[in-house]
């Protein structure tokens, strides 16, 4: 099942990333989609990456989709190659921190805020653009910024989730040309199971799914 809903799910998404999601799924399940073909890997919470990553294939690619605690940053930017998730500056700026002392460079999506609850993360759009606009990202040494990252709301309004992933794309275009390395910034990571139809019809390029893949 498995394997008919990846193949399913990579047809349907075109040239898009699949992200999957690997939270509460055990090892083995985990391992059929490794052998259905699956090379990317994400978790929201830095503990079960940290425990699920030495127990499968090391040529997975890890992400990080989760809210990140500032403390936890120092155990983490090592395990994976791509944290979806920088909301905020004084996130970044811890990044930076530990990355210059370990010498190495870290991948990031800058998360903005789109959807309507407020318990969601990330940077409120015009803040966002305003950093942009003032070279602020430039500041950082040790992160590569590889574009942006949004969650809708948690609607069966798909006028209002269409709205808010046409909003991230927005941003997105808006705060490309002010970025330190516009070239790398290329990616739109947006859209879940429930809606990742509405995402990639607003220029979605990756995608970050789960249940579907697994059902």
């Amino acid at each position: 099942m498995i394997q008919q809903n990846l193949n399913r799910i990579k047809s349907e998404i075109g040239a898009a990333k699949l992200i999957a999601v690997s939270k509460y799924r055990s090892i083995e399940e985990l391992t059929t989609l490794y052998n259905s073909g699956q090379r990317i890997m994400a978790e929201n919470r830095v503990q079960e990456l940290l425990r699920k990553k030495p127990e499968l294939p090391s040529d997975i690619e890890w992400h990080l989709i989760g809210h990140l605690q500032t403390n936890k940053v120092k155990s983490i930017i090592e395990e994976v190659s791509l944290i979806h998730s920088a909301d905020r500056i004084k996130l970044l700026d811890e990044i930076e921190k530990q990355a210059q002392k370990r010498s190495i460079r870290v991948s990031v999506l800058l998360q903005v805020h789109v959807a309507q609850e407020e318990s969601k993360f990330g940077f409120p759009v015009n803040e966002l653009i305003q950093l942009a606009e003032s070279g602020h990202f430039s500041r950082y040494q040790h992160i590569d910024f590889n574009g942006i990252m949004s969650m809708a709301s948690l609607t069966s309004n798909e006028n209002q989730v269409t709205t808010e992933f046409d909003l991230t794309q927005t941003v997105f275009k808006k705060i490309k040309p002010h970025m330190p390395a516009p070239d790398q910034f290329i990616e739109v990571s947006m859209g879940m199971s429930s809606d990742y139809f509405l995402a990639l019809e607003s220029g979605a390029t990756m995608v970050r799914i789960g249940s579907k893949l697994f059902a």
